[in-house]
């Protein structure tokens, strides 16, 4: 039987911690914390036995502060994987795993920029512009960690170059960063919701070839 991680919030003196429905209890004296960082080594002493995952919430977001495990079991797995890495078997695989992720991050971006040019569908006289457009977006968007739109699995690439274009020009094209925005429950998502609209009627322009200005704060950002 898998050794069960269970997941506990910090508590408030040193070397406790909070389980789910509010109980408190202190950390066994044999167990001590392991940093996050190494994912390897972490995945090595949760499957190995007990352990408590320890995740703080700030706002919508939630960060580990490490996993408690038996400090034996700790100091054991790390010597065992330390020695593994040190070998040529590991440093060429690793290799290979960075190429093929560098790949898969290549073919991404590809495909994500595709996606961008195919949501803004300019008229031909705007193509060039939509092509910096598509290039700023797509750089912004997509580098891995970044933690954007562009980065999630549970929406078709489709709707992420839309959202990615639309919050693109929420922060390049209106006023959006300098609002002193009410800090009441759900004025944001109204903001935001307002600044799309005003977004998609720009874009319109563009995919009608409508005259547009100079002064269009779109032509302003990618210049």
């Amino acid at each position: 039987m898998k050794p069960k991680s269970l997941d506990v919030s910090p508590g408030i003196r040193e070397r406790t911690v909070i389980f789910s429905g509010g109980r408190i209890e202190e950390v066994p004296a044999d167990w001590e914390l392991l940093p996050p960082g190494d994912a390897g080594l972490t995945r090595r002493v949760k499957a190995a036995g007990p352990s408590w995952t320890v995740k703080e919430q700030k706002g919508r977001k939630t960060f580990s502060r490490g996993v408690y495990a038996d400090a034996s079991t700790i100091a054991r797995i790390r010597e065992e994987l330390d020695a593994e890495r040190s070998t040529d078997a590991y440093t060429k695989r690793r290799a290979a795993d960075a190429k093929r992720r560098e790949k898969k991050q290549d073919e991404y971006v590809d495909t994500f920029r595709d996606a961008v040019l195919h949501f803004l569908n300019f008229a031909p006289r705007y193509h060039d512009i939509a092509d910096k457009m598509a290039t700023a977006i797509t750089e912004h968007a997509t580098p891995v960690g970044s933690g954007t739109v562009a980065r999630t699995q549970r929406i078709p690439v489709e709707q992420r170059a839309e959202s990615a274009v639309i919050a693109w020009m929420r922060h390049q094209t209106t006023a959006y960063d300098h609002m002193k925005i009410p800090r009441e429950r759900g004025k944001r998502r109204e903001v935001r919701r307002m600044l799309a609209q005003q977004s998609r009627q720009v874009l319109n322009a563009y995919r009608s070839g409508e005259d547009v200005g100079l002064g269009c704060p779109l032509q302003k950002a990618i210049m």
